[in-house]
């Protein structure tokens, strides 16, 4: 059940993943505010085989994803589909699961990385 809210990104696009149900239902007045989760990412990137621990923060309101940022930095372009953010930083190319709460990168085909993220 701990996940069940971030199913609902792809039910309702990504902004409604963590949506509370008095802001999903409409019974809050602040419901056109962004709202905001945080992810923790471990993320083992290989070949070096290291766990690097990643910070994401997906800033939504009722309709869609409006901000993203990954270690505190805010990611500038980011696409969604269904369930999964899509981004870059630096050399890195991102894909954040928010359904299925994992990541997945790789630097142009040097390295990659995945693992798992839990709402921090």
């Amino acid at each position: 059940m701990k996940g069940a809210g971030l199913l609902a990104l792809g039910m309702m696009t990504a902004a409604a993943m963590v949506a509370a149900p008095a802001v999903a239902q409409g019974k809050n007045k602040n419901a056109d505010k962004t709202a905001e989760v945080t992810l923790v990412c471990e993320a083992v990137y290989l070949p070096a085989r290291t766990t690097w621990t990643r910070t994401v923060r997906i800033g939504y309101d009722k309709k869609r994803v409006r901000a993203v940022h990954i270690d505190g930095v805010p990611v500038y372009t980011f696409s969604v589909q269904e369930t999964v953010i899509l981004t870059a930083v630096d050399n890195e190319r991102i894909q954040i699961d928010t359904a299925a709460q994992t990541w997945a990168s790789d630097f142009r085909g040097q390295a990659t990385a995945q693992g798992r993220c839990e709402r921090g």
